[in-house]
């Protein structure tokens, strides 16, 4: 099938009972600058091939998302279309904004095959590429005038991406008028950082933002300081940025992954708190993103838009992995770990509250379900209490299902929900890191991608297999998605009153 797009015509091919069209160039690049648009193209571009991905380090997630051998180049600004058709049927369009810690990933990944996901919710859905790591969120500006912007080109990458969608699919069966962002990890945190972007209001409708919301950013200060470290590990003085700009690939994919150590061990701030849970993320610079995104959302600058919001139960069991199999940590630890979270007076508020909550979890159980809530759960929380300000259309839930893998040791940990939100549990990797599937785990795909779907269509998740009232105040319910799904109120609530109390801003 051929497509014309406003650059020139594409080709792509008839797979898993849809219309795939990959490879797509939306915008193009130099090092550090903002994206522009792409040239037009004589003759029908091949589409039947996923263009190459980011340049990034090898990520220790990706044999769990069915990893596989990438082609990588900085000229990576390629997005792909699942389509039940290309006629004029108007549908809604989800466009998918990958996760990797903003360092890792691509719109190439297996798992977000959205065939599935496109011919049985009528939808058009497009994964995207956009600049990640050091290429993708390193501040300059500060050094260089020329480069402002560059500590958000990845978020810029985005806002190009949704710029070529509004423009162009059309073509595709798609509705540019009815929009729905959706991403998982960072690229939940991406969603979230698109309702507070001034570049990308109207570009979309409805948001869906799994295990990252509004905490994720980096104030210029700490930027600066990641800056620094970047051009420390590539020995260049510290205004150098001609010689980032000549840098090879290879040598900033060295520095990125010196500095890129877990919880910013490299660039801790001077009172010996690390900048942020990501080394990089995106950069609050005042223009591209003016202000956190939760202090936009709290504002209303997302109003009107309805969002669906959430975590799994056991986020950081899979970060803390190999923590674990290192060996088991005891309860000195356990209070070290605790005191680099909140003030010294509150290790024991934290510990006791989590170790109430998880009645025989050991030190490593109680960690992780602290590190869970303060940095995917309360931020989740937080989120959709800002929105719900400005919108009634707002929903939550928590996803249950726990992998039987390697014991149970994993639990509903980060990443888990995202085969289900696609209905890919027969994809590589998936059953590796469920441990099997059951009647119970299909069933649950479904109703979770038509949730997703439906998301698209009306704006709110529930439909007739899948009870999902909406967020309010009050009782806070929430729906919590496992082999029965019910809705509880308010679930966590004691921590996520702590929480409250020791973050109240949900600032990083």
């Amino acid at each position: 099938m051929i497509v014309d797009t406003l650059n020139g015509k594409v080709q792509g091919l008839d797979k898993r009972g849809v219309h795939q069209f990959r490879g797509i160039p939306y915008a193009r690049a130099e090092r550090f600058r903002a994206p522009e648009p792409v040239e037009p193209w004589p003759g029908v571009r091949d589409a039947t091939a996923f263009g190459p991905t980011a340049p990034q380090n090898p990520s220790p997630t990706e044999a769990f998302l069915g990893g596989r051998e990438r082609v990588a180049s900085e000229d990576c600004l390629f997005l792909n279309v699942f389509t039940p058709g290309a006629d004029d049927r108007a549908r809604p369009v989800m466009v998918w904004i990958h996760g990797g810690a903003f360092t890792a990933g691509g719109g190439d990944v297996v798992w977000y095959d959205a065939s599935n996901l496109a011919r049985s919710g009528d939808v058009v859905v497009v994964t995207i590429n956009y600049r990640l790591g050091v290429l993708g969120f390193l501040e300059l500006g500060h050094l260089e005038p020329g480069l402002a912007g560059s500590g958000t080109n990845g978020i810029r990458d985005q806002v190009a991406a949704l710029e070529w969608v509004r423009a162009n699919i059309g073509g595709f069966g798609g509705d540019p008028r009815n929009v729905t962002i959706f991403g998982e990890s960072a690229g939940g945190m991406s969603v979230t950082t698109l309702l507070g972007t001034p570049a990308a209001r109207g570009l979309f409708h409805r948001a869906i933002a799994q295990s990252g919301a509004g905490a994720h950013t980096h104030r210029p200060e700490a930027a600066h300081r990641v800056t620094d470290a970047v051009l420390g590990a590539l020995s260049l003085p510290s205004a150098a940025v001609d010689g980032l700009l000549a840098a090879p690939v290879d040598e900033v994919l060295r520095a990125q992954a010196e500095v890129d150590t877990p919880l910013n061990e490299s660039v801790r701030g001077a009172d010996g708190i690390p900048v942020g849970v990501l080394t990089f993320q995106p950069v609050v610079d005042g223009a591209i993103v003016p202000r956190p995104p939760l202090e936009a959302v709290r504002a209303g600058d997302a109003a009107g838009i309805p969002l669906v919001v959430g975590t799994t139960a056991d986020e950081w069991n899979i970060f803390h992995l190999q923590a674990r199999m290192a060996g088991a940590l005891d309860d000195d630890k356990l209070r070290r770990r605790v005191g680099r979270m909140v003030p010294a007076d509150r290790v024991d508020d934290v510990i006791d509250a989590y170790r109430h909550a998880r009645p025989g979890a050991d030190p490593d159980g109680v960690l992780c379900a602290a590190m869970t809530d303060m940095v995917f759960f309360h931020p989740a929380v937080q989120l959709a209490e800002a929105q719900l300000a400005h919108t009634p259309e707002v929903s939550m839930y928590r996803f249950d299902l726990a992998s039987t893998a390697m014991g149970g040791v994993l639990g509903a940990c980060h990443a888990i929900d995202v085969p289900f939100v696609f209905d890919n549990l027969d994809r590589s990797g998936v059953d590796m890191l469920l441990g099997g599937l059951d009647d119970d785990a299909r069933h649950l795909a479904a109703r979770t991608a038509r949730a997703w779907t439906t998301t698209a269509h009306v704006g709110s998740p529930a439909h007739d297999d899948l009870a999902w009232p909406a967020y309010e105040r009050g009782s806070r319910r929430t729906c919590i998605l496992d082999r029965t799904p019910r809705v509880e109120d308010d679930p966590g609530g004691d921590q996520r009153r702590l929480w409250d109390e020791l973050r109240p801003t949900g600032a990083s």
